[in-house]
């Protein structure tokens, strides 16, 4: 981590939120806090910040309906949930509704800004990559590519099914290009982990399902082709019937 991050604290008991402050703040990254779910998401849109640290068990919209929100207006900022809650299904629901990583209270300082740091650099580090890679102009990641009605442009980043554009984030594009590559085939649960985390050493494989039921909802919606799970071994995309 190069500079110092601007991170959003999202829960309702002003004592851990000053123990995160005082722990991140030796690193110099910047707090801004929210109490209530309401109030996260306003300052997340205000704020702009480069990472969420949020808590589940709040007044009025929880965190699972924070996550939810802030990936339903598009927004691809890490999310880190810090919540006392340990249920094997909290943790599955949170992951599925857009997190990217979940850490139990109570938690070690090393812990904290160790996941920090991952969860960073599984972000911004994919743009950069994807940025450098679309301007080797003759390369083989510059060439478009289609399949399904899905059009892939990796020069300037962007994907569209028809005349349609999707709004992906940068780990979505990559796993979509994936896809897209294989032409119908089947992509195996590595394969995408390398591809969408192209930087992480051991990319876990919990952190595929959130960001492929994402993608699958994207072009769900633009009518393209079926983003389809083979169960235990990996994800392909199958056209559409015509109607």
């Amino acid at each position: 981590m190069d500079r110092p991050l601007r991170i959003l604290v999202v829960d309702d008991d002003p004592a851990m939120v000053g123990a995160i402050t005082a722990l991140v703040g030796t690193e110099g990254h910047q707090v801004v806090t929210a109490y209530d779910g309401s109030t996260a998401v306003r300052r997340w849109r205000e704020e702009s910040p480069d990472l969420v640290l949020l808590d589940l068990a709040m007044p009025g919209s929880d965190g699972f309906s924070v996550a939810a929100q802030l990936r339903a207006e598009g927004g691809d900022v890490p999310i880190i949930v810090v919540s006392g809650e340990r249920a094997e299904e909290a943790k599955v629901r949170a992951l599925d509704l857009g997190a990217d990583d979940y850490l139990v209270k109570p938690f070690g300082k090393q812990e904290l800004l160790a996941r920090i740091r991952a969860a960073v650099r599984r972000a911004p580090q994919g743009d950069r990559q994807s940025s450098e890679a679309g301007v080797v102009s003759g390369g083989p990641r510059a060439m478009r590519r289609s399949f399904g009605g899905v059009e892939l442009d990796p020069a300037h980043h962007e994907a569209r099914v028809g005349a349609a554009p999707l709004v992906l984030t940068p780990i979505e594009y990559r796993l979509l290009e994936a896809l897209v590559g294989a032409a119908g085939g089947l992509v195996g649960h590595a394969s995408l982990l390398g591809a969408g985390w192209p930087g992480e050493r051991d990319p876990d494989p919990l952190w595929l399902k959130p960001h492929l039921a994402r993608l699958r909802r994207k072009l769900d919606d633009a009518s393209g082709p079926a983003l389809t799970s083979i169960r235990a071994v990996g994800w392909c995309l199958r056209p559409r019937p015509a109607p």
